[in-house]
C-alpha cells in the first residue's frame, strides 16, 4: 500500500508494506534485555483447577497470563506520568501515532550521549525545525542489545542538557536503544526525564520517551516516517512497537 505525504514543503511516497520494526520482541524468561533489577517477564497458560489452557497440554485453547514490567523488560514507551505526582497515563497522552523522525548514530563520550555530539549530527535546517521525533542508535551496536543485562553495569545515558535542547526544538518523541535516558544511579534526580518533559514547570503532555529499541546496522541514518504502536494501558508506560518507513521522493 502506497501513501503520499507532504513534509517540509516536499511530497514523499511511503510504502506501508515495508515496515522497519525497531522494537525488541518480548519473551517469557531470561531471553530479554533487563534493567534496574526488575524481574524477567513471565508468560504462562492460565490454570483453574486441573484445567490448563494450553492446547499442547490438553486444553481446548491457548490462553496465557502475561506478567511484565514495561520499564525493565524491553521496548517500551512512557509519558510524563513516569515522573509525575499526578496519575497520567500513556493511553491518555499518546493520541497521535505518526511523526517524521530522524535516525542518527552516536558514540558516547565517557558513557554519556552529549548535546554537542547530537547537534553535530543533526541537520539544523531540516531536523530540529521540521521533525517531530529523533531516534538515537548508540555505538557499539551489537546484537547483544537484544538480551543485554544492564543492571549494575552503568549503562550509557543522555546528558540532561541534550534533553533540554530537544525540548526547545519541539522534538515530541525521543527514542533510544538504552534502558533509560538517565543514569542507572543518580539519586532519583532523573534530570534528563525532567528536562525533556519540562516537569513540573510546564509538563509536555504529548511528549514520549521510548527506551530499549534496537536499530540494526543495515538501517541507514536519515529521515523516516515513524509509527509508535502501544497497548491501550492506563499506566505511565506500555510495551511498544515503534516502526519506521522509508520516505521516497514523489516527483509526480
Amino acid at each position: 500500500m502506497l501513501i503520499n505525504i507532504e513534509w517540509n514543503k516536499k511530497n514523499f511516497s511511503v510504502d506501508l508494506n515495508k515496515p522497519i520494526d525497531i522494537s525488541i520482541p518480548l519473551r517469557s524468561g531470561e531471553n530479554n534485555p533487563n534493567a534496574f533489577g526488575i524481574q524477567q517477564p513471565l508468560i504462562e497458560p492460565f490454570k483453574f483447577g486441573d484445567i490448563v489452557l494450553s492446547v499442547a497440554k490438553g486444553g481446548s485453547v491457548n490462553c496465557e497470563n502475561l506478567f511484565i514490567n514495561p520499564h525493565g523488560n524491553g521496548t517500551h514507551t512512557e509519558c510524563v506520568g513516569h515522573i509525575s505526582k499526578e496519575k497520567i497515563t500513556i493511553n491518555q497522552t499518546l493520541t497521535t501515532f505518526f511523526s517524521i523522525a530522524q535516525l542518527i548514530t552516536v558514540e558516547a563520550e565517557n558513557n554519556i550521549i552529549t548535546k554537542k555530539a547530537v547537534q553535530k549530527l543533526l541537520n539544523e535546517s531540516d531536523a530540529p525545525i521540521a521533525i517531530g521525533a529523533i531516534v538515537i542508535r548508540t555505538l557499539p551496536n551489537g546484537d547483544d542489545k537484544l538480551t543485554k543485562k544492564y543492571s549494575g553495569n552503568t549503562p550509557t545515558f543522555l546528558e540532561a542538557e541534550l534533553c533540554n535542547w530537544l525540548r526547545e526544538k519541539n522534538i515530541k518523541h525521543l527514542l533510544i536503544d538504552l534502558p533509560s535516558v538517565d543514569a542507572e544511579e543518580d539519586g532519583g534526580e532523573l534530570a534528563a526525564h525532567h528536562a525533556f518533559w519540562n516537569y513540573p514547570a510546564q509538563p509536555r503532555m504529548d511528549a514520549t520517551i521510548t527506551e530499549m529499541i534496537f536499530v540494526d546496522d543495515k538501517i541507514n541514518d536519515g529521515i523516516y516516517l515513524l509509527n509508535i504502536q502501544i497497548a491501550s494501558i492506563e499506566s505511565d508506560a506500555s510495551p511498544s512497537k515503534p516502526v519506521l518507513y522509508e520516505l521516497g521522493i514523489n516527483n509526480s
